[in-house]
């Protein structure tokens, strides 16, 4: 009897299991990718929404950010930088209206 890794049947099984696990890990990556999009783009809706308080323009100055780095930093780990923050902002004014699937994936570039 010749052993699994020589039979044909067995090695398309190998293939056949590895081409779908490798498809999971694709969509699994994709989606979480979308969603760190979106929650970054929520972020920078909260920031704006807490510098206006309702008025057209913010006044705010750089100890927002310094701030809400540290704190955020110090309660969720990694991705809060000041400069992140930043761009997370720029993100949701340059974007107001919200994200569409098809804007997450062209936009990845902007927050990676």
């Amino acid at each position: 009897m010749q052993s699994l890794s020589k039979n044909k049947e067995y090695k398309e099984l190998i293939i056949k299991i590895g081409t779908s696990l490798l498809r999971a890990r694709k969509k699994a990556i994709k989606a979480i990718n979308n969603e760190l999009t979106l929650s970054n783009w929520n972020t920078g809706k909260y920031i704006v929404e807490y510098e206006q308080k309702g008025k057209v323009k913010a006044e705010y100055g750089k100890e927002l950010l310094n701030q809400l780095s540290k704190d955020l930093t110090k309660r969720y780990g990694k991705g809060f930088s000041r400069s992140g923050l930043v761009y997370m902002r720029l993100f949701y004014v340059k974007y107001p209206k919200g994200v569409t699937t098809s804007l997450l994936l062209s936009t990845l570039h902007f927050l990676m």
